[in-house]
């Protein structure tokens, strides 16, 4: 019964969020609470919310702070070269545009961390996008599937999970993983090209001077994921760089789709204005300094994340903004994408809380497990790998490493497969994972580039799924698994 009830849960809340009649943070909420009252522990609803809140706060945390630092050396302009340096590239070619959008997520998604990815990527994109009418889901999905693949780096998470959960070495299941890996990027960068040759095909192709003389278009109203408030505005390409990107890359949260005078929108679209007052030049090798120095220790794991974001949003703000009105300014300019994220974050505990604590999860793994032929015993990381989609994009990584893969790895064991290419295989799934309504990256996303988490969700996971086959089957070519 567990089970038939878990799978229902999963299934109502992907239903109600893809048309949306919900808005994600409230299905994340209602859908399991309903849900636990329908499987009689109604009275265990708090006990299972706060653990499941326990356990998501430190991610809640290290998002609010990485929000905050990455927002302010958006501010400042430590990003500008690396973007100019992008758009440069990109010009106002669509296919440039969305390949560029690949290569940037791919080469930021080195830090391990996918919200620090998604903001600098829609950042620099978002205003081309908006400027030549371009599809935003194109760049949400491209964007989130090529950090899925990067995702599997041994900092990233995944890959540390398996080495501890099944007690192997990380650098044994990382680096046979290389050669299947990368095909999985190059499938990326391949969709990338299909998909900016499609939006060229729509669009047509300008010169960059083309595209600044469009005059723009006003945008149309959508919910904000995770807030359900309309948002609206206008975006202006700066001349001096090619492009403007938003400083906080959230919208201000009421509907704003006036005229061209609107306070609020200059506001919103400064991100690469050259000319903007929060530059801080002066100071750009102390920032590039300070970032490298974070990543550095958050690839050392010299201390938890949440504590590094927090003491490096801290010096941030105290360096690049020493006066107390300035730095107000700054965390009121972020305050918006703050909430809404870490809002999400908190709703996402209620369902994995209710999911974890009346024991679905449990339920819906073994019964997955169970309903594998003996036959596909000698298979076992073929299995894996399939399983791996589905259980990682609706289970969290935490779950799935730590609950489902020592019972797949055990299953493998009995037939002669070896721990290391269960682990291996386990990966495969990362693509699609990134995309998962139990990712709170993913709300960063959607939030930044004001798209519908449900469009993401149906643009997305069709080529999350593609790519998620790609480097399985490369790791079954090359013998990896």
């Amino acid at each position: 019964m567990l089970t038939i009830l878990g799978f229902a849960m999963i299934a109502t809340f992907l239903v109600l969020i893809m048309t949306k009649k919900m808005s994600p943070i409230a299905a994340l909420v209602l859908i399991p609470a309903l849900f636990c009252v329908a499987v009689g522990q109604g009275a265990q609803l708090g006990d299972y919310v706060i653990e499941g809140v326990g356990n998501l706060a430190p991610t809640a945390a290290m998002l609010m702070f990485a929000i905050v630092y990455f927002g302010v050396m958006i501010d400042v302009g430590l990003f500008d070269p690396i973007v100019r340096g992008i758009l440069k590239f990109c010009q106002a070619d669509p296919m440039r545009i969305v390949v560029g959008t690949a290569v940037l997520a791919a080469i930021v998604s080195l830090d391990g961390d996918g919200s620090t990815t998604f903001m600098i990527t829609v950042s620099a994109m978002y205003p081309l996008y908006k400027r030549l009418k371009m599809s935003l889901v194109v760049m949400t999905g491209v964007a989130a599937t090529a950090n899925g693949v990067m995702n599997t780096l041994p900092w990233g998470g995944p890959t540390a999970r398996a080495a501890t959960a099944l007690k192997l070495d990380a650098s044994e299941i990382f680096v046979p993983m290389i050669p299947a890996l990368a095909m999985g990027l190059l499938a990326v960068f391949v969709l990338a090209y299909v998909l900016g040759i499609r939006e060229r095909k729509r669009l047509g192709m300008l010169t960059l001077d083309e595209a600044l003389a469009r005059e723009p278009q006003p945008e149309p109203e959508t919910v904000s994921a995770g807030t359900g408030t309309a948002v609206g505005g206008k975006d202006r390409l700066r001349k001096g760089t090619g492009a403007s990107a938003s400083g906080t890359g959230t919208g201000s949260g009421t509907s704003t789709g006036g005229t061209e005078n609107e306070g609020g929108d200059d506001d919103e679209f400064q991100g690469l204005d050259p000319n903007r007052p929060t530059l801080r030049p002066k100071l750009y090798w102390f920032n590039a300094g300070l970032t490298a120095a974070l990543l550095t220790a958050m690839i050392m794991e010299l201390m938890p994340i949440p504590v590094l974001f927090l003491l490096g949003a801290a010096l941030a703000l105290t360096v690049n903004f020493p006066h107390m009105p300035d730095q107000r300014a700054r965390i009121a300019a972020h305050a918006d994408n703050v909430l809404n994220v870490s809002g999400m974050v908190f709703a996402a505990a209620v369902f994995t809380g209710v999911l974890t604590g009346t024991g679905m999860v449990e339920h819906m793994a073994d019964w997955v497990v169970g309903a594998v032929p003996e036959a596909m015993g000698p298979h076992m990381a073929i299995v894996t790998g399939l399983l791996s989609l589905p259980l990682t994009y609706f289970m969290s990584n935490d779950g799935f490493y730590f609950g489902v893969l020592p019972v797949l790895a055990e299953a493998g064991a009995a037939h002669g497969v070896s721990p290391l290419e269960i682990a291996r295989a386990s990966l495969a799934g990362q693509a699609l994972h990134m995309s998962s309504p139990l990712v709170p990256a993913v709300y960063v996303l959607v939030g930044m580039a004001k798209v519908e988490f449900g469009d993401h969700t149906r643009f997305t996971v069709k080529w999350a799924v593609l790519t998620s086959l790609v480097v399985l089957a490369a790791g079954v070519l090359f013998g990896i698994m």
